[in-house]
């Protein structure tokens, strides 16, 4: 190496010194050597590290600025994420709030849609005994409800095992047991007297009759018997060749009636 190649490389390492370490070449001459493993020699342990440079890739210039970025993007992604659980507990509260309302208004009316129940049953069923009960009494926002119907002189509860009539009867009971508890101005049936046979409709009409005072009741029906406890009557007939119109008839007192073709009642 002449001395102009070694006056460069002096130079040169020499401003690398100043640059990358920001002192002058006299203070690293000064500096303690380095621990070095054991067994290792500067020349090998300067080579590992330089093969440890190569493998971490170029250095990036804007890193320190992306992690101050990231730093702001988490920490406004932090405050989003607390508003939310924030949110959550408060919709927590609110959920808790209404489903102990639900509890309450749920356990009030199933308590006296079950009295009613019992009563009406045991009107429709003379002697007979039916009764509600819950499927889940401790869960009362998860539990069923079964019906249990005994009329009198049948040793059986479940509905699957009584005849058609006496479960439409069984399920009138319930419904006008659900009337009673949770009044409305009026009620609309259609043909729930259907399955019934004389005595069942009997029992019937003696319920309609009976609520006949609390609401107005509409019922869809081809029963005679029916037609006949109504206090209104409301028809549509079609004349051979015409068009289908709605006829209307009162029930005044004494039994008389009044009739409107035109579908207007009298």
């Amino acid at each position: 190496m002449d001395d102009n190649e070694a006056r460069v490389r002096l130079e040169t390492l020499t401003e690398t010194v100043r640059r990358d370490l920001d002192c002058e070449p006299e203070a690293t001459r000064d500096a303690p050597c380095p621990e070095l493993p054991e067994g290792a020699t500067p020349a090998n342990r300067r080579n590992e590290l330089e093969r440890e440079l190569r493998l971490m890739g170029p250095i990036n210039p804007l890193a320190l600025e992306e992690f101050t970025a990231l730093q702001e993007r988490h920490a406004f992604l932090e405050s989003q994420l607390e508003d939310v659980r924030g949110g959550r507990r408060e919709l927590t509260k609110v959920i808790k709030a209404i489903d102990e309302e639900i509890v309450e208004v749920f356990r009030a009316a199933y308590a006296d849609v079950a009295d009613n129940f019992e009563k009406l049953f045991g009107t429709l069923f003379p002697g007979g005994q039916g009764r509600l009960r819950l499927t889940d009494p401790d869960h009362l926002l998860e539990t069923g409800i079964e019906i249990e119907a005994r009329p009198s002189g049948k040793n059986v509860r479940r509905l699957s095992l009584l005849s058609g009539g006496e479960r439409s009867l069984t399920a009138m009971a319930f419904l006008f047991a659900v009337f009673r508890s949770r009044p409305s101005p009026f009620y609309l049936m259609d043909e729930v007297e259907a399955a019934l046979d004389d005595v069942n409709l009997h029992r019937f009409l003696g319920l309609i009759h009976e609520f006949r005072d609390e609401a107005q009741l509409v019922i869809v029906s081809h029963q005679k018997r029916t037609m006949e406890a109504a206090d209104c009557l409301y028809g549509v007939t079609m004349p051979p060749g015409g068009s289908s119109r709605v006829v209307s008839e009162r029930v005044g007192a004494g039994g008389s009636s009044n009739r409107d073709p035109a579908g207007t009642p009298a």
